[in-house]
């Protein structure tokens, strides 16, 4: 039910126009000043405030900047007994919804309300809408208490306000696609479209097409006009996954747009414009892709404005219990815990989800237990990676120098550091 308070100092006026609009199946609150009016919205849910110009402690209309700045939901209808143009210019500009002169206020009233309280309640509901988003793609949604991660998402809170370019790094499986949702529906473009496209999964040719649409009859097969995804994002945020797969004739487009915000689509002259917001993505080292001529250096300048590594699982194995309990159906055994911290996770978070689901589904109990995972689970022997490699060569060194570490660099040829580091790494 829609709420109305009007505050008023005149009691017989008041109470008469509280009487109108109670008729109309409305709740009605009372105040005498601006004071008393602002306890009011403290804590009560309003909807329309109905207020008089001339008040005991101040100024109506002042008071609707000051409604409208605390309270953007709530929509206010001015009355005055001497109108004037000027007040009701102010405001309006102050963000009235409308302003009335006393006398001819009782017939317009009503239907001002109705139209008042119809857009209050609009915007609750989008305000409600606006909540269950965030609390599906925000911040909220990221798990972790680590500090690698907790670092991560302070980096991204701080950047979500702004529409500053974002590059994402990390291995496949550490969240960029939740990262780059959580600052586009936490920032200012959270109303707009956001669009993902996995850069890696077209053919240069489509991937182009997919990305600035084309024109009727620009190549074989193009019977008709396509919106490219920059259009379909408009005003919004376009997250480019896998940026470090796109080819160089294809990059040098993207940066047209992301230096002029300009564009065409395949086989029209016509230059479009482009208000879209760009966070990328990639599991690749893109500096060392420039120095081998595979990714533009400029184009990473662009798109690097604000980087945010993400931690591979492997470094934040703290937050391994958080998933296990939030992917599972079932209770976690102590043992198949332990066995899931030791496990080096190429796969990150994707592949604690893969284990655990398939578990799930060997399990005839309540519980999950050590037993359900592969014998081989933390063993590497029969992967032959170079990451397997290198960690089966370091583990087979430190037992010839009976866990050694200083011994143990020296036998494998590198500095102690960067053996600590390789420990960590790979968890030994």
């Amino acid at each position: 039910m829609t709420t109305v308070l009007i505050i008023d100092d005149e009691q017989t006026l008041r109470g008469l126009l509280a009487r109108i609009i109670q008729l109309e199946g409305y709740t009605v609150l009372q105040a005498t000043t601006i004071k008393e009016g602002l306890k009011i919205l403290s804590r009560e849910t309003v909807h329309v405030v109905v207020s008089d110009v001339k008040l005991p402690d101040g100024n109506g209309v002042d008071l609707t900047a000051k409604i409208r700045a605390e309270h953007p939901g709530i929509e206010v209808i001015v009355i005055t007994a001497f109108g004037t143009i000027e007040d009701g210019v102010r405001a309006i500009k102050n963000g009235a919804f409308d302003y009335l002169t006393k006398g001819d206020h009782q017939e317009k009233i009503i239907p001002l309300i109705n139209k008042a309280s119809e857009k209050a309640l609009l915007q609750t509901q989008i305000t409600n809408l606006e909540s269950q988003i965030q609390k599906k793609f925000g911040f909220e949604k990221i798990q972790g208490n680590s500090p690698a991660i907790r670092s991560a998402i302070s980096l991204a809170k701080k950047v979500a306000a702004t529409d500053t370019n974002v590059l994402l790094l990390g291995e496949t499986g550490t969240g960029k696609e939740v990262f780059s949702r959580a600052i586009h529906y936490e920032g200012n473009r959270k109303t707009k479209p956001f669009i993902a496209l996995n850069c890696s999964a077209f053919p240069k040719d489509l991937l182009e097409s997919e990305l600035f649409g084309h024109a009727e009859g620009a190549f074989t097969g193009a019977s008709r006009l396509k919106k490219g995804l920059i259009e379909e994002a408009q005003e919004g945020t376009l997250f480019l996954d896998e940026i470090g797969e796109m080819s160089l004739d294809l990059q040098v487009k993207l940066l047209r747009v992301v230096e002029s915000r300009e564009y065409y689509r395949v086989g029209d002259p016509k230059p479009r414009q482009a208000n879209v917001r760009f966070i990328t993505a990639t599991n690749r080292n893109l500096e060392s892709e420039v120095k081998e001529g595979r990714f533009r250096e400029d184009l990473f300048y662009r798109l690097s404005v604000f980087v945010i590594q993400l931690p591979p699982l492997r470094e934040r194995k703290e937050d391994i219990s958080l998933f296990a309990e939030a992917f599972s159906h079932k209770k976690i055994d102590k043992d198949f815990l332990q066995a899931l911290e030791k496990h080096y996770w190429k796969g990150n978070v994707r592949e604690l989800k893969n284990v655990i689901e398939r578990c799930e589904i060997l399990s005839d109990s309540d519980v999950l237990t050590a037993d359900l995972l592969p014998s081989d689970f933390n063993d590497d022997e029969g992967s032959l990676t170079l990451d397997s490699v290198e960690k089966r060569h370091i583990q087979k060194v430190l037992k010839i120098a009976d866990g050694n570490k200083t011994q143990a660099a020296k036998l494998l040829g590198i500095g102690l550091t960067t053996l600590y580091q390789k420990i960590k790494d790979y968890g030994i």
